[in-house]
């Protein structure tokens, strides 16, 4: 594959570098301590068009692609995970309409989407259903022209703060052959926010838990055909995945960066840090790791550009998230190893970066769920290597 970055692309993640140093680096300590949404960077984002690259121009996004997701994800993670998962939330909130929704869901929903003028959430996950989600509980039952649903999710990122949510439930009863997928306004009468949850990481956007209770919606807020929801859910993590590890990429590159920086500095048994072997072998293992995530990221967010989302491409969307995420973590720990005591301290940037990166490799599937996709995919005879 050719790795060489169209115009377009490079603009997009200029645009996005220039936002992070500018906007999202003198904020992401404070957005870290409060834990308060910054509707102010949502709004930069908006006005600099980075919330519509996946939806197509038709619709009232720049039709740009996962790649350019990626770019601009990777450049803003560099500095702050948490606004990095706000880019990726207007792609995953969408991805089912974009994907299986009506002519006129799409007109209704993704240009509002793309502009900024609302938020969306992606509600899947439930307390005792997480990664076997064909499994969930929540029910929509229809009720003549209407669905009444009930149901709660758990861990929904941004929950508190979106217009609406892609939100799926239990048509019938069996498995995931019965699940569909639906539009659901969030100031629809039954919905409701209980809490958000305490959390280790990413703490400028909130997680929270949601409930439906008898919240009666319109058969035309239903995505797609009915008991057919639970491939939109699917694919939507499948197209996502990618941007999960330009997340991870991103925060890696930012995190060893800083510490190379430190190490220039700070000087031990009479010189720099980095003149010492044990630091030069670090920084060399986290360029190793970095690279290769940058490859495996780009790769899958082209291939998902392309249309190569189905199934017999998932393993290589797998193969992306797990390893840009694992990276994030081990290049984030190596990172405050650098710095010795001070890494630990929250004077430093890097004990943010290590929470953050812990997240990654259990969001949108866990780093074991992948290995099993990647696993089944070769004994399958999928992944073939002879």
């Amino acid at each position: 594959m050719d790795y060489e970055l169209s115009d377009a692309h490079k603009l997009i993640r200029n645009t996005a570098r220039r936002i992070a140093r500018e906007k999202v680096a003198p904020r992401a300590a404070e957005l870290d301590e409060s834990g308060v949404y910054p509707e102010d960077i949502f709004q930069v984002f908006a006005e600099a068009g980075l919330l519509g690259l996946t939806i197509p121009e038709e619709y009232g996004g720049s039709g740009a692609g996962f790649l350019a997701l990626a770019l601009a994800v990777e450049e803003i993670a560099k500095h702050d995970n948490a606004c990095s998962l706000i880019l990726l939330l207007s792609a995953l909130s969408t991805q089912p309409i974009n994907l299986s929704g009506s002519e006129e869901q799409k007109r209704e929903w993704l240009p509002k989407s793309a502009s900024g003028a609302i938020k969306g959430a992606f509600c899947l996950t439930e307390p005792n259903t997480g990664s076997d989600a064909a499994a969930l509980e929540s029910r929509a039952a229809k009720d003549g022209d209407d669905y009444v649903i009930n149901g709660e999710k758990v861990y929904i990122s941004g929950g508190n703060v979106a217009d609406f949510v892609s939100f799926f439930a239990k048509t019938g009863d069996d498995g995931s052959s019965s699940i569909s997928a639906f539009i659901v306004p969030t100031e629809s009468p039954g919905f409701s926010v209980p809490r958000c949850d305490r959390k280790m990481g990413v703490i400028g956007v909130p997680t929270a838990n949601i409930v439906l209770q008898d919240c009666r919606l319109p058969a035309g807020l239903r995505i797609g055909e009915e008991n057919r929801g639970f491939k939109t859910a699917m694919l939507t993590l499948n197209t996502c995945r990618p941007v999960v590890g330009a997340r991870g990429l991103g925060l890696a590159e930012g995190a060893i960066a800083y510490a190379l920086d430190f190490a220039r500095e700070r000087k031990t048994f009479g010189k720099p840090l980095v003149d010492h072997q044990a630091i030069q072998f670090i920084l060399a293992d986290a360029a190793i790791a970095i690279e290769g995530s940058r490859h495996l990221v780009y790769h899958a967010a082209t291939l998902v550009d392309e249309g190569k989302y189905e199934r017999e491409w998932a393993p290589y969307l797998s193969i992306a998230k797990t390893y840009a995420t694992e990276t994030a973590n081990k290049v984030a720990s190596d990172a405050i190893q650098i710095l010795g005591a001070q890494g630990y301290m929250k004077d430093h940037p890097l004990e943010r970066h290590y929470r953050d990166a812990r997240q990654l490799m259990i969001v949108e599937g866990t780093s074991q769920v992948q290995r099993l996709v990647i696993a089944r995919a070769m004994i399958q005879g999928e992944i073939n290597y002879w």
